[in-house]
């Protein structure tokens, strides 16, 4: 108990270090999920309209890499950016831009498996008002967009909470160097490797307050779908 109520006093008294490695997690969340949600909710849209054998291959493809696990992301990332690396001089690696990168390539397939059954589901009842009223493709995609826009906030949440749960990959690629790239969930690993728990209950009580709030937020939106 004297662990927690430390932690909460490190929460309302603003800590400096605890306040910059939230900073840097939201900055790093906010990004890589707008962008996978930018990159995937219009091929989720092209995904769930077309039904032929070439998109479905496509849609396994997809499922599988919603499964890869972070590490291999995370090397492969890595790999890319590292010293011998053919993205070497771009020296993405330990900075946030590279923790971007490697969480949008992780959260995109996240996005698309999610918008594309969706659209499936609503695209047979919007495709005969489009085919009337004579919509080219794009005209229809954005159609099919403006009907899903309950649905696509609420696959935004999800990025975003999966974006700040992040561990694996974003330890490899950005090294939780502290006032650069810490974000929460390597810095509750670091402090509790180091001993201050104290630190590492107030980071873990705020990633589950955020979680909780997200949820919520995800709750009620699906609750008007």
């Amino acid at each position: 108990m004297v662990i927690f109520f430390k932690a909460i006093n490190l929460i309302i008294s603003f800590d400096k270090v605890l306040v910059d490695i939230l900073c840097v997690t939201l900055k790093m969340s906010f990004f890589s999920s707008i962008i996978s949600l930018l990159i995937g909710v219009p091929i989720g849209v092209i995904y769930g309209r077309n039904k032929n054998k070439f998109f479905d291959c496509l849609i396994v493809i997809n499922r599988t890499l919603m499964g890869m696990p972070p590490v291999v992301c995370g090397l492969f990332c890595f790999l890319l950016f590292c010293g011998v690396g053919p993205l070497r001089k771009l020296e993405l690696l330990y900075t946030i831009t590279g923790m971007v990168i490697a969480q949008i390539l992780l959260i995109t397939p996240i996005v698309i498996g999610t918008i594309e059954p969706f659209i499936k589901k609503i695209y047979n009842s919007i495709k005969e008002t489009t085919e009337g009223l004579k919509f080219s493709k794009l005209k229809s995609m954005f159609l099919l967009i403006n009907e899903s826009k309950y649905e696509i906030l609420s696959v935004y949440l999800i990025a975003f909470s999966r974006a700040i749960a992040e561990v694996g990959a974003v330890s490899m690629v950005g090294g939780a160097i502290i006032f650069k790239t810490n974000v929460m969930t390597t810095a509750i690993m670091n402090y509790t490797n180091m001993g201050n728990f104290n630190m590492a209950m107030a980071l873990g009580i705020v990633l589950l307050f955020l979680s909780f709030l997200i949820n919520v937020i995800v709750s009620i939106i699906q609750g008007k779908l």
